[in-house]
């Protein structure tokens, strides 16, 4: 069995609904990387979520894209915000990837007011990407963010700007938030109107790690057994014209793909609660 697809955007893709997201490769070897692959191949991924910045998964990526070339939509980003650097980081991700072009060049977490303006303001990241575009070394650009704020500035950033695609987290605590929930909507509904691919993360979030013991290799402690995940994937998936990338360890990925593969219809908002109390689950972001 493998995944449903949707059009991602307007960029002719149809990607799976679930993206890997290969910040799970920023600290593996290249052959535990290379049974992850294994994992995505029989799941029928088709869509890879990398960044400059995930340590080594560009360079455990590349050997994946020459031994099945145009199998990918392909994604990487950058942190830079001045376009001189960032064209140099474009040109690092395209060597360490081995591949001549990006399909998706995102601007990474475009959150701090101060760097949203000098990001998208003449000699910014923003410039180096459209002058990329027209060279052909990126397809399509896109903008990523986490916080509490970041779905009201993707809307400012799309007002700004036609980007081909947004990445927000979006979970059922962090759609408790009456603000973040109403600009989410908001932001969905300016992505369907124009053809942009809106993406979420942290579908699995647990909770801060705090001073808990650090059993995975996210930033934030994730979910672990299966039916939570279940619980917690499928009330991601049931929200329609979304992607969800999936989480970022390793060891994880194989339940958060099987619980996707099981995906028949959205889990209540009850259901959910049920599990928030029962876990005493907590939100990442205030």
């Amino acid at each position: 069995m493998t995944l449903a697809t949707l059009p991602f955007g307007r960029t002719g893709h149809q990607s799976t609904r679930i993206i890997f997201g290969a910040a799970a490769l920023s600290r593996v070897s290249q052959e535990e990387a290379d049974r992850t692959l294994d994992v995505l191949l029989r799941h029928g991924i088709n869509h890879i979520d990398v960044a400059a910045s995930y340590g080594e998964a560009e360079l455990r990526v590349a050997p994946w894209l020459r031994r099945n070339p145009d199998m990918f939509f392909l994604a990487t980003k950058t942190g830079e915000r001045r376009a001189g650097p960032a064209r140099e980081d474009l040109q690092r991700s395209l060597e360490r990837l081995g591949v001549d072009h990006i399909d998706l060049w995102q601007i990474h977490n475009l959150a701090d007011p101060i760097e949203w303006d000098r990001a998208l303001s003449p000699g910014g990241v923003l410039e180096a990407a459209i002058r990329a575009r027209e060279e052909g070394l990126v397809r399509f650009i896109g903008v990523t963010g986490h916080g509490t704020q970041i779905v009201a500035t993707h809307r400012r950033s799309l007002q700004r700007f036609d980007f081909d695609s947004v990445l927000a987290p979006y979970n059922f605590l962090t759609l408790q938030e009456p603000y973040y929930a109403r600009n989410f909507d908001a932001l969905q509904a300016t992505c369907q109107e124009r053809g942009v691919a809106l993406q979420t993360i942290k579908s699995i979030a647990y909770r801060p790690w705090m001073a808990r013991e650090h059993t995975a290799s996210t930033w934030y402690q994730p979910l672990t057994d299966q039916p939570d995940i279940d619980l917690a994937v499928h009330w991601a998936l049931g929200r329609s014209g979304i992607f969800v990338i999936s989480v970022g360890d390793v060891q994880l990925l194989p339940k958060v793909l099987e619980a996707a593969e099981r995906f028949e219809r959205a889990a209540t908002d009850g259901d959910v609660q049920a599990m928030v109390n029962r876990l005493s689950m907590e939100p990442l972001f205030v």
